[in-house]
């Protein structure tokens, strides 16, 4: 077994978060306000929100359509929401049938409406589902925004907006993607006047 200096780790990894935080924090406001108001226009104008992503992004996609569609401070309206990550069904169907890459945009292709909002998870940028789905979303009129991290990888110019954490760490920008997902959530409630 490897000896570590468990507390030096401990507190190296919250130095890291903290330092990301603050650089999301101060970098991240602009592109946030823009998905704040897109998704308040779809939602007002009947259209719903669409996450999607895998691995780690899958579960934060499950999770923010949650807060949207039941609750996220208290009880209120639903929110129009979904996650393209939770029927396993159509998961295996699409990627047995039309292949992986096609995950996503199928089921944008299926249940996405003009006006609607796709967004795409992805901490590097370069998830081929992800992308795929986004310019299905582009094709049939609905926007394309995505959550993302390093370089943007293939988001760059595809997703507007693009919010990119500043970090080359896998944690790090997941930790971002979820606190940015609550705030749009809290966000989103306030926006649409139902707390």
């Amino acid at each position: 077994m490897r000896e570590i200096d468990l507390k030096g780790y401990f507190l190296s990894e919250f130095d890291e978060h903290e330092i990301v935080a603050k650089a999301t924090r101060e970098g991240m406001a602009e592109p946030f306000e823009r998905l704040v108001e897109i998704s308040v226009e779809s939602v007002k104008n009947g259209g719903k929100l669409l996450f999607f992503g895998n691995g780690g992004s899958a579960a934060d996609a499950q999770h923010l359509a949650t807060e949207l569609t039941v609750r996220y401070v208290t009880d209120r309206a639903p929110i129009a929401a979904l996650a393209l990550t939770t029927d396993s069904s159509a998961l295996t169907a699409v990627g047995n049938d039309m292949g992986f890459e096609q995950l996503f945009a199928r089921q944008i292709e299926a249940v996405g409406r003009p006006g609607d909002v796709a967004v795409g998870i992805s901490t590097s940028g370069r998830s081929a589902n992800v992308t795929a789905a986004l310019r299905k979303a582009k094709g049939l009129g609905l926007r394309a925004a995505a959550l993302s991290g390093r370089d943007g990888g293939d988001l760059v110019g595809l997703a507007d907006p693009l919010l990119l954490v500043p970090s080359a760490t896998t944690a790090r920008i997941q930790e971002m993607h979820i606190t940015l997902g609550q705030i749009l959530c809290g966000a989103l409630e306030r926006r649409l006047g139902l707390v």
